[in-house]
């Protein structure tokens, strides 16, 4: 999205949008691709049909280089989905029926997930709140991660400000990430440019991965 040559002015005034380093340890990070998010019959979804393909050929171009692949979940306990523990529920009141053991908190099945794949179970927008995925990462030894899913404007972005305030370069392929309505999904990528991470094209992301090819294990 061009916002205007006073806009990008502005940004270059200020020094965003310079270049993250690309890193030898990457994990791809797949939030919330489950079927609540997934399906435009629930009320939290929207049909991301591209989306989960395009995550599906950037998972498959990585598998070579044994790149982990991390996906999230949001999943809330009865008492959660129903009472007044979880804040964010009183804003976000449709996804009061992502309740765990659910079809909507269920991964999308077109996504390849895999036997070495991880999954971790957030209550939050960012796959980093409150949960071990930053410990996890580093376990793994991860440099990078690139940050894949939905929505764009929500979990996405909020993961991707937590993944490069966590130490991590942030990478994120356009084609894997989606929201509900095309305005706050392009204002997202127009953030997460100038200050978080690299919005990169599909094929950059999986040429990259390809290169790692026997130096990630």
């Amino acid at each position: 999205m061009n916002y205007g040559q006073e806009t990008e002015r502005t940004y270059e005034r200020a020094g965003f949008g310079a270049p993250v380093r690309r890193g030898t340890r990457p994990a791809i990070l797949v939030v919330d691709l489950t079927r609540g998010f997934t399906e435009p019959g629930f009320p939290s979804g929207a049909d991301l049909t591209d989306v989960v393909g395009a995550v599906g050929e950037l998972i498959d171009g990585a598998r070579p280089a044994e790149v982990p692949v991390v996906f999230t979940t949001i999943s809330y306990t009865p008492a959660e989905a129903s009472g007044d523990a979880v804040t964010w529920l009183d804003k976000a009141r449709g996804m009061r029926s992502l309740v765990e053991g659910s079809d909507e908190v269920a991964l999308d099945p077109r996504l390849p997930y895999g036997t070495r794949d991880l999954t971790v179970v957030k209550k939050g927008a960012s796959a980093f709140f409150g949960t071990s995925l930053a410990a996890l990462l580093t376990g793994l030894g991860c440099d990078t991660v690139l940050v894949c899913g939905a929505t764009t404007s929500g979990c996405v972005r909020a993961t991707a400000v937590d993944a490069v305030q966590s130490g991590f370069s942030v990478l994120v392929p356009r084609e894997c990430v989606g929201d509900r309505a095309a305005g706050p999904h392009e204002a997202s990528l127009f953030d997460i440019q100038a200050k978080y991470g690299d919005v990169i094209g599909l094929k950059e992301a999986v040429d990259y991965l390809q290169t790692l090819t026997g130096r990630t294990a």
